[in-house]
């Protein structure tokens, strides 16, 4: 904690011209302005007359991004290597933060504070601390302002809106022929001078980066392999706004280089939610039928005014549409229209305290978009900063209104504001102005909350812990502890928990008070959440009186459990449920679909959390123990909801939302639910949702749907094309790997294709779906027993599958310091298909990849790099089977496991069987955060693969989660109090 011993022994250093240096502050003295009395501050007689506020709060820089790894770039725009990467003479463990955009940024903040404090026209002195505390990840940089209260939040709002906020790097997917000339080894320069004229355009910086080696796990035995991905990546640097903006941009000229034309229509900011409906169903429903791509503006973009210097904001009205030709787009623009002035509007204002709007626009938003998207409603936030306190949701019915804004509130619930008033304090004691600025400081940096201290008062606002930490420093400094004083913290939590944390007759409430000494009181200040205030006149008092009313506060999960077992799960006269609630002293509800309003809504309500159970904090680790049993009660084909993700290529999502109807009856079939991302988010993901006994089944028939294929180049031969010509391979081979692999093959000549000797090869096409992925090893294993058979020794050029290493017993006695057992030799180069030479392949795939791009941006190293491909896949050519990137590693999961239990396996590398959670690599399981009701879903396998399905992520329909907590989605706290 910084310069915090210093604090503790104050009294023992001050005097009347006391002053606290630092090494990084240059302030001086502040001069006395006029008297400024804060909104809700007692009046409090001191001797002192400088009424000058002081307000300190964090600048959320993102000073631990991270530049892009210089070996894997292609092309960069204009300085942003520069900005981006440490000098070559950079010693290796020099730390993030000192990355020349983080210094530049913290150097244009800190002049911006010394021209502010310069200024005559302004009574404000600004200043900034950049401290890094043992707690926090990376650099915290805290801005220190001192002057009359309205000036003071005047220029916090100047300083949040002129700063490039939570800096980010966005990442798109792109084929490489798309950007790059493959065969001459340039990248296209139409392609580069887009990335340059988007780059200037948004205020970003673009790097084009080539395919990166991504290890897999590959077999149960657990062997590590360096695969190449097929696709390049362009990453894009900036902050939150103009960052989505260039990504947008992006996306639509990919979409121009795969020939679709453009065009664009402008739709009211507020109503485009609304138009794209709950989950986007209605955007969905268009671009399947016009087969278009719709790109909207980023929500609450109204809400941020940073732009960067010379780059253009986009226009929040606009949105972009892109098809194969102009009657497609015609089309969607019609259906939009059609779709808007349908559109019945229910509007609702909320009041939300200002500070607490800022929280949230700097922490909370991934939270909010959430929000949004399901209940398919806007949330209109005032400009960040600007002190405002309503917030307006607008929907198409009052019940997703109504839905958003109880989330919302609950989010808001998040938040604490505390308060530190200091009485009667010693003259002698009391802190300069100078003095005050280290103080507040350190407790900014210490617990990243926002304080602010007028005549001798604290007001502390923030995160439960941060709050809560900001505390426990003030509680070290003793000016503070000599002093009388009283400490206030106000907790928001619904209105419907109120007699669920007072008890009967206030019981809980009257037993804490007594308890710690402090006083509790409710405040009824809102339609939606109330106020509860704790009042201690110590520290610790406080601290425990705080805790205890935490505890009390409820904890919940919620789930879906289909409506025909409520019955079942309740019992007659409720004894069944009655008895479950009293064994585990848990509440339950449910609710049925006439209580979420009505039958015959969206399919959407069929499978919302309709079962709640809540408890006290402190019994929260029962609340997975009453879930658990009442799922027993429920069929397996209808048990629990899991979710699984789906890796499926972006631009092939297309093809699939063409075919809606055909999902929609997958959805049907196994009671799941298919989410595919939405177009700005240029994921890959698509989400499979539904009982965890019927997922996997919905995603092996959804991958039918989605076709792959891989090739497989050899040297042209005689006996070759022999045998391929032969009616033998083409009326019974080729049949036969249809039937028992569910793979096609075909055979094509390229003329262009040739081996380094300059010799013609033929191309081995295999066709198939990506549910039978698995089969295509065997497939090919097949094939390569037929050649053996009719004596055909094909010369692999490029395209075969690695096997993992073989399950010998000898290369498990490497583990075995024994003089009685020879060590076993390492790996050599064989002719064997079932046991190639991993380790040099591994090497020479990452000693060679990008070895000549050094120098980012050479133009010059793309050739080097596409010839580097064609001399790796030359060294396959003793084995069938080596690198290639086609199919996935749970295929090669999931063909390995049909051959796990053969009578000759080897013991010692049998890693995936028996093995615990933490060692197996398909173990999944349920993430607790240290409140014990906290669940994260784990999904080990992105893509086809088929795991243990873990439970559900519950979520919280009572006090939302803390900042403890793994879901949360802010950090946890720099220093310990409370725990």
């Amino acid at each position: 904690m910084n310069k915090l011993a210093n604090m503790r022994h104050w009294p023992e250093r001050m005097s009347p011209n006391f002053g606290m240096s630092r090494s990084n502050m240059g302030m001086p003295q502040v001069n006395p302005h006029q008297k400024v009395t804060l909104q809700g501050a007692p009046p409090i007689t001191t001797p002192q007359t400088d009424s000058t506020i002081f307000f300190s709060f964090n600048v959320p820089f993102a000073s631990d991004l991270a530049g892009p790894n210089t070996e894997d770039v292609l092309h960069a725009t204009a300085d942003a290597v520069l900005r981006w990467t440490h000098p070559e003479d950079a010693p290796d463990d020099i730390p993030v933060h000192e990355l020349p955009i983080h210094a530049q940024n913290l150097a244009q903040l800190r002049k911006f504070c010394k021209d502010i404090t310069q200024s005559p026209a302004l009574a404000i002195e600004a200043s900034v601390i950049s401290t890094t505390p043992k707690n926090a990840r990376s650099q915290v940089t805290t801005v220190i302002l001192s002057g009359p209260a309205d000036l003071v939040y005047q220029t916090r709002d100047t300083i949040l809106n002129e700063t490039p906020l939570s800096l980010r790097c966005t990442t798109v997917d792109v084929d490489g022929h798309l950007v790059a000339n493959l065969s001459e080894g340039v990248l296209k320069k139409s392609v580069t001078d887009y990335l340059d004229e988007t780059s200037a355009f948004c205020g970003v910086d673009i790097f084009l980066l080539g395919p990166k080696l991504t290890p897999v796990v590959d077999g149960l035995n657990g062997d590590v392999e360096i695969r190449r991905d097929q696709r390049w990546r362009v990453a894009i640097y900036g902050d939150v706004m103009s960052s989505e903006h260039a990504k947008t941009r992006v996306l639509i000229h990919i979409d121009q280089l795969l020939g679709r034309i453009v065009d664009g229509q402008k739709i009211e900011y507020s109503l485009q939610q609304l138009v794209c409906g709950r989950n986007r169903k209605n955007i969905k429903l268009i671009e399947s039928a016009t087969n278009t791509a719709i790109y909207f503006p980023p929500p609450f973009s109204p809400s941020y005014r940073y732009c960067p210097t010379n780059a253009q904001r986009r226009d929040p009205q606009q949105i972009f549409i892109t098809g194969e030709n102009p009657q497609s787009i015609e089309q969607a623009k019609f259906r939009l229209h059609e779709t808007l002035i349908r559109i019945r509007l229910f509007v609702k204002d909320v009041q939300v305290p200002s500070a607490k709007i800022d929280s949230i626009l700097l922490s909370r938003m991934d939270k909010v978009r959430k929000i949004v998207e399901a209940n398919g409603t806007f949330i209109l936030f005032p400009p960040l900063a600007s002190r405002r306190d309503t917030i307006r949701i607008q929907g198409v019915e009052n019940l997703h209104v109504e839905r958003s804004v109880r989330e919302l509130m609950a989010l808001v619930g998040q938040f604490y504001t505390a308060t530190w008033w200091i009485s009667a304090p010693e003259t002698r004691q009391l802190p300069g102005a100078h003095d005050i600025k280290a103080m507040l400081g350190d407790i900014c940096a210490n617990s990243d909350a926002d304080v602010a201290f007028d005549k001798l008062t604290f007001t502390i606002t923030g995160s439960d812990e941060a709050v809560k930490a900001a505390l426990m420093v003030i509680s070290q400094i003793k000016f503070v502890t000599h002093s009388q004083y009283q400490i206030r913290v106000k907790i928001e939590l619904a209105n419907e928990h109120k007699e669920f944390v007072s008890g009967k007759k206030n019981g809980k409430i009257n037993k804490i008070m007594g308890q710690s000494n402090v006083q509790i009181m409710f405040d009824n200040f809102g339609e939606y959440n109330f106020n509860i205030e704790v009042q201690g006149h110590t520290y610790d008092s406080m601290k425990q009186g705080l805790s205890l009313v935490e505890q009390e506060m409820p904890a919940s999960i919620s789930f879906h459990v289909p409506d025909q077992y409520h019955k079942r799960i309740i019992g007659i006269g409720g004894q069944h449920i009655q008895r479950i609630m009293k064994k585990h002293s848990v509440f339950v509800k449910f609710s049925n679909a006439m209580d979420r309003g009505g039958m015959g809504r969206e399919d959407d309500d069929s499978r919302v959390d309709n079962v709640i159970c809540r408890t006290p904090a402190r019994n929260a680790q029962n609340l997975e123990l009453v879930k658990s049993e009442i799922l027993e009660m429920v069929d397996r084909v209808d048990s629990e909801f899991t979710s699984q993700i789906v890796n499926v290529d972006r631009l092939y999502h297309r093809q699939l939302l063409a075919r809606l109807s055909e999902i929609e009856e997958l959805e049907k079939k196994w009671n799941c639910k298919i989410v595919f991302p939405s177009t700005e988010q240029a994921s890959d993901e698509v989400t499979v949702t539904g009982p965890q006994w019927q997922v996997p089944l919905c995603v092996d028939q959804f991958l039918g749907m989605v076709p792959d294929r891989h090739e497989i180049v050899m040297e042209r031969s005689p006996t070759l094309i022999k045998f391929l010509e032969s009616p033998d391979f083409v009326q019974s081979i080729v049949p036969k790997l249809k039937s028992q692999y569910e793979a096609e093959v075909t055979v094509h000549e390229n003329t262009e294709e040739r081996t380094e000797e300059g010799a013609p090869t033929v191309t081995l096409l295999w066709t198939f779906t990506r549910n039978n992925a698995g089969g295509l090893r065997d497939a090919m294993d097949f094939l390569q027993a037929q050649f053996a058979t009719s004596g055909v020794e094909p010369v692999l050029i490029k395209g075969a599958i690695p096997r993992p290493k073989s399950d010998t017993f000898e290369e498990s006695l490497q583990y075995f310091d024994s003089k009685l057992l020879q060590h076993a030799p390492a790996p050599v180069a064989m002719d064997s298909p079932t046991k190639p030479s991993f380790g040099d392949e591994v090497a020479r795939e990452r000693i060679t990849l990008f070895e000549r791009l050094r120098k980012p941006g050479s133009m010059s190293s793309i050739s080097s790099f596409l010839d580097r491909r064609k001399n790796s896949s030359q060294a396959a050519s003793t084995s069938f089977f080596k690198g290639s990137s086609n199919v996935s590693k749970s295929s090669l999961i999931s063909i390995e496991s049909t051959r796990s239990f053969n009578a000759d396996r080897s013991p010692w590398h049998d890693s995936g069987v028996n093995l615990p959670d933490d060692d197996n690599p398909w173990a999944t399981g349920r993430a607790f955060g240290s409140n014990g009701n906290d669940h994260k879903l784990t999904v080990p396998h992105p893509g086809d693969v088929t795991p243990r399905h873990a439970a559900r992520q519950s979520a919280d329909s009572g006090r939302p989660s803390t900042s403890h907590s793994t879901n949360s989605g802010y950090p946890g706290p720099l220093s310990g109090p409370f725990r």
